[in-house]
């Protein structure tokens, strides 16, 4: 499932902090699974990395916006 950055960029700074939680601990259970063969769509893999990765830029604009004033 695909995260907007245009609804990650509504959040305020603390959920993204849980979604950016929920998020590693998604794609440490599904690298768990594949690791044991129980991953049947690999394509999670890259789904939960690359909303982990939007979530941390979002993170990132909030902060330099804080920096600026």
């Amino acid at each position: 499932m695909k995260i907007k950055a245009s609804e990650l960029r509504e959040m305020d700074y603390e959920d993204l902090l849980y979604q950016l939680d929920d998020l590693k601990e998604a794609y440490f259970n599904l690298r768990f699974q594949q690791q044991i063969g129980q991953l049947e769509d690999t394509n999670q893999l890259r789904f939960v990395r690359r909303n982990i990765a939007r979530v941390q830029t979002v993170l990132r604009e909030k902060e330099l916006e804080a920096q600026r004033g």
